[in-house]
Parts: C-alpha cells; sequence; structure tokens
C-alpha cells in the first residue's frame, strides 16, 4: 500500500525499497520503521513510500509490543466497544462479589478481562481507542478497565513477555478492587474529602491487597494493588516507602493509573489536553513516578500524534509528521508547505492538538 510519510507509523514496514530523488536506495524492503527512519525518509524528501498491509490475523509477538503504540483508525470501534463495555459491567460485578464475600473468583476476572485483552492485543492507537471508548459513566469500573489496558501495553514497551505483560494486565486491571469497601458517597462526592473520608479513600490499597491474597496466591498481583500509589519520593501511600522498595510491576500501574485518572472526565475534574497529560507526567517523573517506566509510557504514546492537526501560539495551524525520541513535545510539524522543528525553533509551541 503506498502512502504519504505524514501517514507513517512506528512499526509500519517497508514493502519495497525507497528511493530519493537522485535514485540512491535510502532504505531497504523490510525496514521496521520507527522515528528515526521516518525522519531519515523526510531529510531526503521522499514524499510516498510503500508498505506492508497489516495482517490482522496474525498472532501478537514481543517484537511486535514494542510498535503497537501507534497507527490504526477507529474501524474496530464498533468491534471492541462491546467487548469494553462488557468489561466495565462485568468489573461492576467483581466490585460487588468481593464486598459480599472479601474475594473475586479467578475464572471471573479471566471471563472479564480475557476477552478484551485478548482483543487490545492487536490494537495500536491507544490514545485514539481510550478517547473514543471513554465515557461519563461508571468512573471506577471503567477506571480499572483502562489501568488494565495501559498496563498491559507499558509491560510489553518495558521489555516483559507476553506472560508477563498479560499478567501485569491483570495486576491493573484488579489495582482498585480495594475501593469496593469504600462507601459509593465518598468514592463519588463532588467535592473535596474530608481529612476522615481521604483516610479513608487510601485504605483501598491494603483493602485490596486483602482481597487479592484472598483469592490468589501471588504477592505479584497484590504488591500492585497495595503499591500503586506509593511515590519515588516517599510522600505516597499506604507506607511511604519510596525508590527501590517500590515494586516494578506497581510503578508500571502507577504510571498508567496516572495517565487513565487524568484523561477521564470526572464530576470535579475536566477532561485535560492530552499533550498537557503527557507534560504533566513528564513532570512527576522528576519526583513521583518511576523516570524509566514513565519516559517509556510517554515515548511510546507520542507517535499517536502523527497525523494529527495542530495549533501553535502563533495561530498558525498545521500537522504533525515526525516526533522526536527525546524532545517529547516538540515534534516537527507541516504548515503548509513549510516544516517547521519546534526542537529547533524554541519560540514555538503547540496550544491545541485535534484529535
Amino acid at each position: 500500500m503506498r502512502v504519504h510519510i505524514s501517514m507513517l507509523k512506528d512499526g509500519d514496514q517497508l514493502a519495497n525499497d525507497a528511493f530519493n530523488n537522485y535514485g540512491l536506495n535510502v532504505m531497504a524492503k523490510g525496514t521496521r520503521l520507527t522515528s528515526y527512519e521516518i525522519s531519515k525518509l523526510t531529510q531526503h524528501n521522499i514524499d510516498y513510500v510503500d508498505v506492508e498491509m497489516e495482517q490482522p490475523e496474525a498472532k501478537s509477538t514481543v517484537s511486535e509490543h514494542r510498535t503497537i503504540e501507534s497507527g490504526l483508525s477507529p474501524k474496530w470501534l464498533p468491534a471492541m466497544q462491546p467487548l469494553y463495555q462488557n468489561a466495565i459491567a462485568g468489573c461492576g460485578n467483581l466490585f460487588r462479589k468481593a464486598f459480599e464475600e472479601g474475594k473475586v473468583m479467578e475464572e471471573d476476572v479471566d471471563k472479564t478481562f480475557g476477552p478484551l485483552l485478548t482483543s487490545f492485543q492487536m490494537e495500536r492507537d491507544v490514545v485514539s481507542m481510550l478517547l473514543l471508548l471513554n465515557t461519563t459513566d461508571d468512573y471506577t469500573y471503567q477506571h480499572s478497565v483502562q489501568v488494565g489496558m495501559l498496563s498491559y501495553y507499558l509491560a510489553a514497551w518495558m521489555g516483559h513477555n507476553e506472560e508477563e505483560a498479560t499478567r501485569i494486565g491483570k495486576a491493573g486491571f484488579l489495582h482498585d478492587i480495594g475501593k469496593c469497601r469504600i462507601p459509593h458517597e465518598i468514592l463519588n462526592k463532588p467535592e473535596k474529602l474530608t481529612d476522615e473520608e481521604y483516610r479513608e479513600v487510601k485504605r483501598h490499597t491494603l483493602y485490596g491487597e486483602e482481597i487479592i491474597l484472598s483469592t490468589y496466591d501471588d504477592p505479584f498481583l497484590s504488591t500492585a494493588a497495595l503499591q500503586h500509589h506509593e511515590r519515588m519520593n516517599g510522600t505516597g501511600y499506604p507506607h511511604g516507602i519510596n525508590g527501590e522498595e517500590i515494586s516494578p510491576i506497581a510503578k508500571i500501574v502507577a504510571v498508567a493509573d496516572v495517565y487513565s485518572a487524568m484523561i477521564s472526565t470526572r464530576a470535579y475534574q475536566e477532561k485535560r489536553d492530552l499533550q498537557y497529560v503527557l507534560r504533566d507526567l513528564y513532570r512527576m517523573s522528576f519526583h513521583e513516578l518511576d523516570p524509566q517506566t514513565t519516559h517509556t509510557f510517554i515515548r511510546h504514546m507520542i507517535p499517536n500524534f502523527i497525523g494529527k492537526r495542530v495549533e501553535l501560539d502563533s495561530g498558525q495551524t498545521g500537522t504533525i509528521i515526525m516526533t522526536h525520541p527525546t524532545e517529547f513535545f516538540r515534534p516537527l510539524i507541516q504548515v503548509g508547505e513549510e516544516f517547521i522543528d519546534l526542537s529547533l525553533n524554541r519560540d514555538l509551541d503547540i496550544t491545541l492538538i485535534y484529535m
């Protein structure tokens, strides 16, 4: 399939050699594209390349995980949305059973989260997927589903194999199960919580650990529930541990947890611009969130903005052509026939990304 380079995404594979206007072979057939290769094509003024058509029936592999983050149109939405809604409803049932019985059934967890996991293993546009599926209903349950999905992706991006990524995704899915014991009037309170109410909310980490250990003889899952609000500088809860004391799994779930909370619409918080959310995550990576985990997440989410229309503080509008592996928030923008590299032009900044 022949596509313009502005539509290329990380993970696309060249179907034919790419030549510049002088006949120089710039890139070989079969090359798996990253932002570096896309930048190289741009530098050689190559407008179009041939890419392999995706094979949706192909089984996901570990190498594919590293490019899973970018690129599909929302044509999958009609098939994915019922699975997403079913997972949210199933999550609600898990919370009710956990409240009534003090535990969840392992088969119920697999039945609820498994079908969605199998489907989103094949999806790549995480940004569009979560925005299109996001609703204002059932925040706690939807948040659990989102954190499970994001934890799976982030685990894969961190180099975990399929089995490990699946377990980490499940840990993310169950991270808030302890909230089943928090009164609804506190969880859904639109006003600021009192000190006592906030102390009660923080206990959900302890409740979650207890519930999961009543179901799974596996601290792998329960530790994520216990520690996902711990922070690198020791300011988190419930135990105020820091740095290396925090489980690597909890560090993954923590990033997914913060991101999902930021992109969601709640009674007391309007949905934030996605670039603002990622910038805020980046800020938190210097004190609160694990920097390697957070930067890996941002680096793999940023390519989702390629091809999106943006507005600059100069009033100009353009399209993101390329993102940088280190200058996360200063991509290459095409405005008409002009290319503006924000990593070089420090006087301009993006004010809005149209998703």
